[in-house]
């Protein structure tokens, strides 16, 4: 991709500054700003134009019912937590997830990590209350520090490069990970096993597992090994955050001059969030400009000509793999808000991918002052989705979760029955609470049943 090197001059898009804009941060010195981003731009791209090609036609796949989408990782990456022990284990938790789903769906799974990026988090405030004083609200390692005072909360463009630099390591790890023997398919069984094992309610999960172990089994007899067959112990994890700081967005795109297309490669994926996907705003008019496959967060109050009418901006030639909804509706408001959404899209010939995302419309607070979610809340919400689309006759592509490989205490309940007393035991979050290595082990078995029959098999169609 002899483009990556180019003049920051031929970096697009750039119109977005022409139009209102949500959710950012009031830089205090604008020339500051400007000389970190004609830094970024000079620096090499995080991915490749041809990698992001790639994601887009598995994502096309996944549209036509031929795939699924597995989608997780972080709320927010921080700084100070960064460690190659913690890429890791969200690494190995995702391929644990994958295998499960990959054999009860009999389809190909995506993986794309919330990872290498998510960096800013959107706000429902401008500013917050803390031990009496008002503070601009935190908005994310890349924009500002956590710490409870006004000179951290001052945004700095520095800690951009601080982002890009934490994220390309990142991102050599992972590829080591993918490629080096960390993915053998039956090293992540025998970590399944070790789950299985482990659990309360094992005997709920030890058909599937022992299924699985049979499977791998015969593959090895006909000869289908690591050493003979790269794809059982090699994978491919594609990465994503929310393009929320668009300078920073701006700045890691490149004119790809195989194409002459702009790609936005500080990640595979990314998503536009609920609070900025306005038609007249910043946002959407930079999604347009880019050639990624692209999200769309959409919330139980969205209307349906809202909603066809950001398809058709972000998609005007229905490009298949290009547009990714991600439903976060809440259990019990997707039953009602979706079936609508899928038959106007349906209606309109749209080829998407449907996923959801069932982390944010399930947030409580506990009287102790936590934010917390809980785990049948989830599972019930996925259900439902499954269930909706089954019933329209649409296919569910996808899941979207806020989780960690991490042994946290942040979501209540699941098989070890976390309580509300025990989330302070590890409640590390730095933004909203995530699922943690047992808990989304935990779901992806207990939807696997759901994903059996969550559409006709290719053949069928």
């Amino acid at each position: 991709m002899p483009s990556d090197t180019q003049s920051a001059s031929n970096v697009l898009p750039s119109s977005w500054r022409n139009f209102p804009i949500k959710q950012q941060p009031e830089y205090p010195d604008a020339a500051h700003l400007e000389r970190v981003e004609q830094q970024l731009a000079a620096l090499p791209p995080l991915v490749f134009a041809q990698e992001i090609r790639d994601l887009k036609q598995n994502l096309a796949q996944v549209a036509a019912g031929k795939g699924f989408l597995l989608q997780g990782g972080d709320c927010a990456e921080t700084f100070a937590e960064f460690s190659a022990n913690k890429i890791r284990d969200t690494f190995k938790v995702l391929l644990q997830m994958a295998i499960v789903l990959t054999f009860a769906g009999r389809r190909p799974v995506t993986k794309i990590a919330r990872t290498a990026g998510q960096f800013a988090k959107p706000r429902s405030a401008d500013y917050e209350e803390i031990d009496g004083v008002s503070l601009p609200s935190f908005r994310g390692d890349i924009i500002h520090a956590a710490d409870p005072s006004p000179e951290a909360r001052v945004p700095n463009p520095e800690r951009m490069l601080q982002a890009y630099h934490q994220s390309a390591s990142t991102l050599n790890l992972l590829r080591a990970f993918a490629q080096g023997g960390l993915a053998d398919l039956h090293q992540v069984h025998r970590w399944n096993m070790s789950f299985v094992e482990a659990s309360p309610v094992k005997e709920r999960y030890l058909k599937m597992s022992k299924r699985i172990e049979d499977a791998l089994a015969f593959m090895e007899v006909c000869g289908i090994t690591s050493e003979t067959a790269p794809s059982i112990r090699e994978t491919q994890l594609f990465t994503s955050h929310e393009a929320l700081l668009l300078n920073y967005e701006q700045a890691l795109s490149r004119i790809d001059s195989f194409t002459g297309k702009c790609y936005n490669c500080s990640a595979h994926f990314v998503w536009i969030g609920e609070r900025t996907r306005q038609l007249d705003h910043a946002h959407v008019e930079f999604f347009k400009h880019i050639e990624n496959p692209v999200g769309v967060k959409i919330g139980p109050t969205i209307k349906t000509d809202e909603l066809l009418r950001l398809i058709e901006a972000l998609n005007p030639d229905n490009e298949a793999g290009r547009i990714t909804l991600i439903t976060r509706m809440g259990a019990d408001m997707l039953p009602q808000a979706l079936p609508e959404l899928i038959r106007a899209v349906q209606r309109q010939g749209f080829d998407v991918v449907w996923s959801c995302d069932p982390m944010h419309g399930n947030t409580v607070k506990t009287s102790t002052g936590f934010k917390t979610r809980q785990f049948d809340a989830i599972l019930r919400e996925l259900q439902q989705f499954f269930a909706v689309h089954q019933a329209e006759g649409s296919y569910p592509g996808g899941i979207h979760l806020e989780m960690t490989g991490e042994h946290v205490t942040e979501c209540t309940g699941g098989a070890y029955e976390i309580s509300e007393s025990d989330l302070a035991t590890r409640y590390l979050t730095s933004c909203d609470p995530r699922l943690n290595a047992d808990q989304v082990l935990e779901l992806a078995y207990l939807i696997a049943d759901a994903f059996k029959h969550a559409g006709p098999l290719p053949d069928d169609r």
